[in-house]
């Protein structure tokens, strides 16, 4: 009798295990101006109804394996994640060269960077389980700055986080422009923010009547959530677990507040 009912206990938590709910994923095609592009759109399919929709922006490397992750790691939290394409399909790199040269076709031409970001948000607003009063946008290095052009541009979404991205002051009418909550996750150590730049942008920020909160962590360097940061063979760039990890905790405490059903 014992066996059998440890057999039945192992039986059911087989089930349990085999019953949950896991990450589903999937490649989604889509254009900008004529340019072939391929994002990746992750949401949990135990969820029932429509949830909030995070937009995720690819570092200047282009949409690899880590903004992947990071959506599928939103999509585990309940959200419906979409990792748009700045770029074009398979335009991907491991050369810092090449991810500059990328970045900056983009980045050089606001109207541009601004329609192509909204191009993926228009796509992830698509999803029919998205709710679209409860969206929000998250952006690594390049993504970051481009989350932040997002915000500027005026799109109806609740918020925006940058991680380690550049930092750009708002436009001279952001108050009356600007919808979305904004939060910089910023390393106390990032050398690709110099001090001027640093001061112009908290100076902007202060009289911009703008909802923004920045963090700094201390001792952290550019590129500090990405734990192959090391690899690429720039100083500059330097994984930090804890500031990645504190960084991340603060993204979900601003998740909290601005998707509070009020």
């Amino acid at each position: 009798m014992r066996k059998g009912m440890i057999l039945v206990i192992l039986v059911v938590m087989v089930f349990a295990a085999t019953a949950q709910a896991t990450v589903v994923s999937k490649t989604v095609p889509y254009q900008h101006n004529g340019l072939q592009l391929e994002g990746y759109l992750a949401y949990d399919d135990s969820v029932k109804g429509n949830r909030p929709g995070i937009l995720v922006v690819h570092e200047w490397w282009g949409l690899n394996e880590y903004a992947r992750g990071r959506a599928e790691q939103l999509a585990s939290m309940g959200y419906v994640a979409f990792a748009l394409d700045m770029y074009g399909i398979g335009k991907v790199t491991q050369h810092p060269s090449q991810a500059s040269e990328w970045m900056k076709q983009v980045a050089q031409n606001m109207d541009l960077w601004r329609s192509r970001a909204l191009a993926g948000l228009e796509i992830l607003k698509m999803d029919p389980n998205v709710d679209q009063s409860r969206i929000a946008a998250i952006g690594y290095c390049f993504g970051g700055a481009t989350v932040q052009q997002l915000a500027y541009s005026g799109a109806g979404i609740q918020g925006v986080v940058s991680f380690h991205g550049s930092l750009l002051p708002p436009p001279e009418n952001a108050e009356s422009l600007v919808k979305a909550k904004i939060l910089i996750c910023h390393g106390a150590n990032d050398p690709m923010a110099k001090e001027a730049q640093l001061h112009n942008y908290l100076a902007a920020m202060a009289k911009s009547g703008l909802d923004w909160q920045m963090v700094f962590y201390g001792g952290a360097r550019h590129s500090f959530t990405n734990p192959d940061a090391d690899k690429a063979g720039m100083d500059a760039l330097r994984y930090s677990k804890s500031a990645d990890e504190r960084s991340w905790s603060h993204m979900k405490v601003f998740f909290d507040e601005i998707f509070a059903v009020k």
